[in-house]
């Protein structure tokens, strides 16, 4: 005789970081309950990534992550959406550990409920002015920094919001900039956006294996460390809310810091909508 088992449940679908209206962001499939296969559930979810979650009580949430054809070590947009998605079903501690991936490899980071929203450590920024040679991308003469969190960002102010939706990135040019200059990553920013936004900016990283992220927390972070360290944020408030701008896919996050005896603490997060 056989013995039927029961199916499992499907996923959550959320959307992370997205604009007011549903807009934006990035798609995330959260399974809340056991996975016999999860590479296979994640090809079929019919999301870029899928969350898994393997334990979770009140202080600790364990998570495995996975794209449409392979395991990812960590995702922070996927976090997020399992983070929301456990709290909906049965209240978290507002102070939490999250653990991503498996054996000696899994990352730990630390997450906060802040306003509604939850917000992971990224860690302490340090930033420093370079003399970059901008040239080759048409930014000649902007001022630009690098900074990190333990992976250095080449972060650049641009006069205006209309020159950063004008920028039109070249992966090789990007990259040899990049290489130059000792950093990974490339940010662009204009003060303002739309609504509460106080800042806009798009992130690029061919060196990192993409042309352009639609939603950073960590290029968020090292931004956040640069506008801090240059006096370039309000002393009244400690939440800075900022618009990523990557074409046709535009995201809202939002960055909580403190200022450290060596840089700037940086906490960031965003909005997840159940779809």
């Amino acid at each position: 005789m056989s013995v039927s088992h029961p199916s499992p449940q499907p996923p959550t679908l959320c959307r992370v970081f997205a604009e007011p209206g549903g807009q934006g962001g990035k798609r995330v499939a959260v399974f809340l309950s056991p996975v016999a296969d999860p590479q296979t559930a994640a090809a079929r979810s019919g999301a870029p990534l899928s969350v898994f979650v393997e334990a979770a009580d009140l202080a600790l949430v364990h998570l495995r992550v996975f794209t449409p054809t392979q395991e990812k070590g960590s995702s922070d947009s996927a976090a997020l959406a399992a983070l929301s998605a456990l709290h909906a079903r049965s209240p978290l501690s507002d102070l939490l550990t999250v653990v991503q991936g498996a054996g000696p490899g899994a990352e730990e980071q630390s997450a906060q409920l802040c306003g509604g929203e939850w917000l992971l450590r990224q860690g302490e920024v340090t930033t420093a002015p370079v003399a970059a040679d901008l040239a080759p991308l048409g930014l000649a003469g902007l001022d630009a920094w690098v900074a990190s969190t333990g992976r250095p960002n080449l972060v650049v102010g641009l006069p205006s919001l209309s020159a950063l939706e004008a920028f039109i990135p070249d992966d090789h040019r990007v990259a040899a900039v990049n290489l130059a200059t000792g950093t990974t990553g490339l940010m662009l920013f204009a003060p303002g956006g739309p609504g509460r936004i106080q800042v806009s900016f798009r992130a690029f990283g061919p060196l990192k294996g993409f042309a352009e992220d639609a939603a950073s927390s960590n290029m968020l972070a090292c931004l956040t460390g640069v506008l801090a360290s240059g006096g370039q944020l309000s002393p009244d408030t400690t939440l800075l809310r900022a618009a990523q701008c990557k074409p046709g896919q535009p995201a809202r996050l939002s960055a909580q810091f403190a200022a450290t005896a060596s840089g700037t603490e940086v906490w960031v997060g965003g909005r997840v909508e159940a779809l």
